[in-house]
């Protein structure tokens, strides 16, 4: 009986030793362009010119903006809580995870990190904050309790 306590309390040692490696800060801004390239960009195209009549009115238009970013939110928002990853986190081998148990977040959760990611980009100091942070967390992650880990590559 002992050793079956002595087995069990080594498991759950080795298991809070492992050490997650934190993404770096120029991954995650090389991810998040390709993001903009591949999701916000073609929607951005499809309002502009498949949805209105061109340039012209999509500038004029004061809630076609709102949409795109919108729908860019929705999709990226459900891509983070079904794998974790946008097309720019799995080019450069990142995944967004609950601090706490390192699962995936639920998709209000991704939504909600989205919306805060946005004000915290407008304010600037959200962005610069992992580069003071040992964990490298934005703004965003450290409200939401999420943090951004680079896989490793095998």
């Amino acid at each position: 009986m002992r050793f079956r306590k002595l087995k069990q309390q080594t498991k759950t040692q080795d298991k809070k030793t492992t050490k997650a490696h934190y993404a770096p800060y120029p991954l995650k801004i090389k991810a998040l362009i390709t993001d903009m390239f591949m999701i916000y960009a073609p929607i951005l195209y499809i309002t502009t010119y498949l949805v209105l009549n061109g340039k012209d009115e999509f500038q004029n238009s004061q809630i076609a903006p709102l949409i795109a970013v919108t729908l860019y939110g929705l999709i990226y928002a459900l891509l983070l809580s079904k794998m974790g990853q946008t097309p720019g986190k799995k080019a450069y081998s990142l995944k967004v995870v609950d601090s706490n148990n390192g699962g995936n977040i639920s998709f209000l959760r991704a939504l909600l990190r989205f919306i805060i990611f946005l004000f915290s980009a407008t304010i600037v100091l959200g962005l610069l904050l992992p580069l003071y942070r040992k964990d490298k967390k934005s703004l965003h992650d450290i409200l939401c309790r999420t943090v951004e880990i680079k896989l490793n590559d095998e």
